[in-house]
């Protein structure tokens, strides 16, 4: 049997989980044929990234990532502050196209007072905006992924793709040196790309964290992103990659 990449054998390890709902090390090991302690590596691995959590007592893991309400604690202040101005962006009469994630939820925050359509397939979204008289809420259908407020599968892509939006705002697990957005959940994949294939323009919110941050799969390009919203702290070299590939790059 070939030797499988690191990446690849992550993301065949999280898919097997998500597929079981529970794996031990043994049977992980068996399945991607390799050691037990290297598995045990993987698991460490992809726990400290927060793409799923350990059970006490064994090899088992949860099948999801860290949950909505652990996520948005980290790094909350940058997050904010780069949604506020991510809301700038969006002026009276805009569709706008909005992803899951907690820095698109602080967006929807922000766009708290617009008149507005918004297009989401966030629940976290639609707490911040349910009570908005003057924002026009579109929730898309899907199966519903607990752990992060959000609807996902076939049936949130197909709505995408018959919709279209002014502006798209989408977040990101991370984003490599060359400015490649990435993402740690594959199911959640085709619903960036689809939120990017709907708005005329893109914009991506990422705070300093997702520099380079985590993620298995690749979302897009630097050049499919028109704005890139995030914090001065951010690596000065991916910003450049961005810039090179012709987004604008705006700080709060």
């Amino acid at each position: 049997m070939a030797i499988m990449l690191t990446s690849s054998r992550k993301a065949a390890i999280l898919q097997r989980i998500k597929e079981t709902g529970a794996a031990s090390v043994n049977d992980l090991a068996m399945y991607v044929d390799v050691s037990e302690s290297t598995i045990r590596r993987d698991l460490n691995s992809l726990s400290a990234d927060g793409l799923l959590r350990r059970v006490r007592g064994g090899g088992s893991v949860e099948t999801d990532a860290m949950p909505f309400h652990e996520v948005v604690k980290k790094s909350s202040s940058s997050k904010e502050k780069i949604a506020r101005r991510a809301a700038e962006l969006v002026s009276d009469g805009d569709v706008v196209a909005l992803d899951i994630g907690t820095t698109t939820a602080f967006v929807a925050r922000a766009l708290r007072g617009k008149t507005i359509t918004v297009i989401t397939s966030s629940l976290a979204v639609l707490d911040e905006l349910r009570d908005d008289q003057g924002v026009e809420l579109v929730l898309l259908g899907g199966v519903l992924r607990r752990s992060y407020h959000s609807l996902v599968g076939s049936l949130t892509d197909t709505a995408l793709e018959q919709l279209r939006a002014n502006i798209s705002i989408i977040g990101t697990s991370g984003i490599l040196p060359d400015g490649t957005v990435m993402d740690s959940t594959g199911i959640e994949v085709p619903v960036k790309r689809g939120l990017l294939t709907a708005g005329s323009h893109t914009v991506l919110v990422a705070d300093e964290t997702k520099f380079p941050g985590t993620g298995l799969l690749s979302v897009c390009a630097a050049s499919a992103i028109n704005t890139l919203v995030t914090s001065e702290a951010s690596d000065a070299q991916t910003l450049e990659a961005f810039r090179s590939a012709g987004s604008e790059v705006l700080f709060p």
